[in-house]
């Protein structure tokens, strides 16, 4: 694993003063710099030291904000639900907290810290929602994203809610008809409830959605008629030894069923496929709790965060009640760009998080505006008109457009913010104006009660429209986006370009429709504008990086288990019961285990060969009872080993129900503890597990860094693999390949063979 100096710059990073909370808007002028040619991950790196749980939105000033759970943003003392805002996505400052240890709802528990922040648009109004476990879910409304912030109390109730585990991670869903949800929960269900009109309380009935081993962070998003739920398993907050790993189920209808790419539903009993984002062995570790944001060229990128392997926990921290607490994860805000492969998500295109020097989003327009410094470059009757949300925007009535100087070609993305007035009856985007004759232009039509789009061209006039939700506020700010590509021209309208779009309209452009010329905004009647703009249309990213390839199976260090009796060529750790029989090793669990400081399971082990390798069993695993595990280990200590288990473990429901998980764990010691020995344990999720389950771990020696850094994989056939996230270890000496059974008896483990094979790339 290559060691980052993300920690030291995190520890050196200069302490921000707080401003005031509930600070009026805060003074912006929009995006008025150059797009950044590139970033390095954290983003948050030079404003704050910390920001868990990210959310993420685009105010209608121009500006990008950030929001996050309560930590010691300055590394010392707790903010609750601090923001940051940005130009570019990319720089960050400090603007406040939603609250202070003072100021805050008087229905709050004493000493509560407010959790996982969601944000959105809803009818001209900023809806942040939190969450505060068994005291429920609240909601905090503001006509500017920094606030002043007013609670609007609870969305969902103390305790009972319907969701079977914690009232966390809530995230709010506009759908294409106009119908608000809320998904939420964790540790180990997610639920899904419709809302009211206005997004300020649950009142449908609680669904459950998905279970999976510490399951939490849902966030739902809208593409190409699928609904796609993501979601983060394993353990957030656990420093070095954190498993989080992002995934996504996908359905056609918001309350499910949502399956993986494999066709898992859900909700089934097993761990999941579907990962979009994991650890990858560069020096982040747990990445996960995302939300999602779109630049101006239309590319989409994952927003979560992420732990440095370097420098991954804080010392005693004080928080706002004067309570003190230690070993919080330290937890930066980081973005990856967001792939769209054969309509799957995934992050880089499986790379997983990224280090060094990236491609940046783009925040500049080629041509446009926010109009918060005036209307220079711009022609028509419009006038510049003001308020403390929007800062500057322009204003336009009658049948009038407001039209771009410089002209636009080829593929591209054009977008506005559009509301309409008392009186008025459509607002246009203007996509393409090359003249009178010759314009595609996007319509938030009342009369018609749709997004309408017309083409004209060689003298004819095309239309294509979709429905506007019935419920549709056409007096408050709404985002209209065309994205043209080819012929092809794809235009939605959304509150917050969070992925919930109200309508879509897909059409192919008649011959002769316009490639170049000006952008613009138009009206009939009554109509505000903002935010309107131009920029390259993204490429998109088609291919998956590939999987690691495995050459020649080293015979030396396999073992086909024939015969009878005594496996041999194996060393023998605490006497295990493992026997040959029919071709198979037959190994019964037992009440033992090796965590932490209770190392009493058995063992069998043998040398692995020197550089990279990857080693290879077949599994047959009647596991029924909760922690009952076998497979696969990779061993320097009792203390130092990293193992891949199908392994049973405990629903969170109470009701004695198990999960059959591909746990991919490691063992070694914890950064920073006194004394460096202390010991720490951690697991990872990968694919489902089955009776049958194929499980490869992918050994790699970093000499530069002195770590081992392995890969998981499983399959449940033996020909397809799911390839899931690396965890590293210091290396005090040279690893053995072993196999366990153990940790509950009652269940038999038949492992089929031990196979190991060269590297041919990683």
């Amino acid at each position: 694993m290559r060691q980052l100096v993300i920690g030291a710059l995190l520890l050196a990073s200069t302490v921000v003063t707080s401003p005031p909370a509930h600070a009026a808007a805060v003074p912006a002028t929009g995006p008025t710099s150059s797009t950044p040619a590139t970033y390095s991950n954290p983003v948050s790196g030079d404003a704050v030291q910390t920001f868990p749980d990210p959310a993420m939105i685009r105010g209608k000033d121009g500006l990008w904000y950030a929001y996050g759970t309560t930590n010691p943003i300055d590394g010392k003392n707790e903010h609750i639900l601090p923001t940051l805002k940005s130009a570019d996505m990319v720089h960050w400052t400090y603007a406040g907290d939603v609250y202070t240890g003072e100021n805050h709802p008087s229905w709050w528990p004493n000493g509560a810290r407010p959790w996982a922040p969601d944000i959105r648009y809803v009818d001209g109004t900023y809806h942040l929602t939190y969450s505060l476990s068994t005291s429920g879910v609240g909601l905090a409304t503001s006509p500017h994203p920094t606030g002043p912030w007013t609670d609007r109390g609870r969305i969902v109730p103390a305790g009972g809610s319907g969701c079977p585990t914690n009232n966390i991670d809530q995230a709010v869903y506009t759908d294409v008809t106009g119908d608000n949800y809320l998904y939420w929960g964790s540790y180990d269900t997610i639920c899904v409830a419709t809302m009211n009109a206005d997004a300020t309380e649950v009142t449908g009935e609680v669904r459950q959605i998905a279970r999976g081993r510490r399951m939490e962070g849902a966030f739902v998003v809208r593409r190409d008629d699928w609904y796609y739920l993501f979601y983060s398993d394993a353990g957030c907050c656990d420093g070095a030894f954190s498993g989080y790993t992002v995934k996504v189920g996908r359905s056609d209808n918001p309350f499910g069923p949502f399956t993986t790419p494999t066709g898992v539903d859900l909700m089934e009993p097993t761990s999941k496929d579907g990962i979009v984002l994991a650890a990858n062995g560069n020096g982040w570790v747990g990445p996960g709790h995302n939300a999602i944001q779109t630049d101006l060229s239309g590319q989409d990128w994952l927003v979560y965060h992420a732990i440095p392997s370097s420098a991954p926990e804080f010392g005693p921290v004080t928080t706002t009640w004067g309570t003190t607490i230690g070993n919080l994860a330290r937890r930066p805000l980081m973005i990856d760009r967001l792939d769209w492969i054969d309509g799957w998500p995934v992050v880089r295109a499986g790379a997983g998080p990224s280090t060094g020097e990236q491609p940046a989003p783009v925040t500049t327009w080629s041509v446009g505006s926010t109009f918060n410094s005036g209307t220079d470059g711009w022609k028509g009757p419009w006038k510049p008109a003001s308020d403390p949300d929007s800062l500057g925007y322009l204003t336009g009535k009658g049948s009038t457009s407001e039209l771009s100087d410089e002209a636009v070609h080829g593929d591209v993305r054009v977008e506005a913010d559009l509301r309409l007035g008392e009186g008025g009856t459509a607002a246009g985007l203007v996509v393409t104006r090359e003249n009178g004759a010759r314009n595609i232009t996007a319509w938030l039509d009342r009369e018609q009660g749709a997004l309408v789009v017309t083409t004209k061209a060689n003298g004819k006039t095309t239309t294509a429209s979709s429905p506007l939700p019935a419920s549709f506020d056409y007096g408050s700010w709404h985002n209209v986006s065309a994205e043209r590509r080819g012929n092809a021209l794809v235009v939605t309208v959304s509150a917050d370009r969070l992925g919930d779009p109200l309508a879509t309209v897909a059409t192919t452009l008649p011959d002769g429709a316009p490639t170049s010329g000006a952008i613009g905004v138009t009206t009939r009647g009554a109509a505000d504008a903002d935010n309107v703009g131009a920029a390259p249309l993204y490429t998109p990213v088609t291919e998956r990086v590939p999987d690691p390839v495995l050459g020649s199976r080293l015979t030396a260090y396999s073992d086909e288990f024939d015969g009878t009796g005594t496996p041999t060529g194996w060393a023998r750790v605490r006497n295990p019961s493992a026997t040959l029989s029919n071709g198979s090793l037959v190994w019964p669990t037992q009440n033992a285990e090796l965590f932490q400081g209770n190392n009493t399971a058995s063992i069998l082990l043998r040398d692995a060969p020197q550089g990279d390798f990857a080693v290879e069993t077949k599994l047959t695993f009647d596991g029924t009872r909760g922690n009952q595990q076998a497979g696969l280990l990779l061993y320097e200590n009792d203390d130092r080993w990293l193992k891949l288990t199908h392994t049973v473990l405990p629903l969170n429901l109470g009701n004695g129900a198990v999960l059959h998980q591909t746990e991919f764990g490691k063992e070694g010691p914890r950064p920073g503890t006194t004394p460096p020995t202390a010991v720490a344990n951690g697991p990872m999720f990968g694919g489902p597990a089955a009776r049958t389950t194929w499980l490869r771990l992918l050994y790699h020696y970093d000499e530069e860094n002195g770590e081992h850094d392995v890969r998981m994989a499983s399959s449940t056939d033996g020909t397809h693999w799911i390839w899931g996230g690396s965890w590293s270890l210091p290396r005090t000496g040279p690893v053995r390949i072993g196999l366990v059974s153990m940790n509950t008896a009652g269940a038999t483990a038949t492992f089929d063979y031990l196979r190991t094979y060269e590297v041919t790339s990683r």
